[in-house]
């Protein structure tokens, strides 16, 4: 009986602890949904219940889609994620292969000098970045955007994915190569199928980092019908001391959206990812 009791217990004390921290991590998200239906004068009542719409109204997301650039924003910000997630993803694994298989003179010193480069702070590269971009002619475009992005991506993803091909038995290559096989028909064929956890992992990172970027999207664009979300929102619905709080909730839980189905969908992966790397 005793043990039954501890047992239950425990098992009580789990429940309040998740309950606990379920409230903690979703009430932001909870808040922001309330305040894009909120109209201006509940939201700014403060006699109104927080934790509840009186009267729900759409007239922040019309205020969003109507007097603001959000849908170029939206787009803009879709084209450069997916483009630079692309290259970062292809030249990491390229790149991560190369390092993990080949044999060479200064491998191991260049894959550790790979690893110290996404360690420099992006304030301090946007300046030298800045003036590459307009020797090139491409400021105030998409395109700056999508040159610079994979230069803080892919050192981290090339490190995380040359560890995990290192530890793909190698005698598998072996066994291909006296089939026939090409380096490049094993890598496409063999490696990334059975990589596939690590890959989902790093393409996960790369796009997050693109979507929710804001120092380099700043420094290159000023052209508000060119810029992203993490940019065009701020400054269009915060200036100087006054905050759009019903159209700047609304923007929030709309970029949101595809993070959240982005890790929804590959959630598995993600985690067989995280889990192998820590083993391995």
């Amino acid at each position: 009986m005793r043990s039954k009791k501890k047992k239950y217990m425990k098992n009580f004390i789990n429940i309040v602890i998740m309950i606990i921290f379920l409230i903690f991590t979703l009430y932001p998200f909870y808040s922001m949904i309330l305040s894009s239906f909120k109209t201006k004068n509940e939201l700014y009542n403060p006699k109104a219940n927080p934790l509840w719409i009186s009267s729900p109204t759409f007239e922040n997301y019309i205020y969003l889609f109507t007097k603001t650039n959000y849908p170029r924003w939206y787009l803009n910000s879709i084209i450069v994620t997916l483009i630079t997630t692309g290259i970062s993803i292809f030249a990491s694994i390229m790149a991560a292969y190369a390092l993990a298989r080949l044999e060479f003179f200064g491998v191991k010193t260049l894959g550790i000098g790979i690893f110290l480069v996404y360690l420099i702070p992006p304030t301090l590269l946007f300046i030298p970045l800045s003036k590459i971009i307009t020797s090139l002619g491409i400021s105030d475009t998409l395109w700056s955007l999508i040159f610079t992005y994979p230069t803080f991506q892919i050192p981290f993803s090339t490190w995380m994915l040359m560890g995990y091909f290192r530890n793909i038995p190698k005698e598998i290559e072996d066994s291909a190569m006296v089939d026939g096989a090409s380096r490049m028909r094993i890598l496409w064929t063999i490696i990334i199928p059975m990589s596939l956890p690590a890959i989902v992992t790093v393409t996960l990172f790369c796009f997050t980092l693109s979507w929710g970027e804001i120092i380099y999207a700043l420094t290159f664009i000023s052209d508000s019908s060119k810029q992203l979300l993490s940019v065009g929102s701020t400054i269009e619905l915060i200036r100087g001391d006054m905050f759009y709080w019903g159209p700047l909730m609304a923007g929030g839980i709309l970029a949101a959206i595809p993070i959240v189905l982005v890790f929804s969908l590959l959630l598995d992966y993600y985690i067989a990812g995280l889990a192998a790397g820590g083993i391995k």
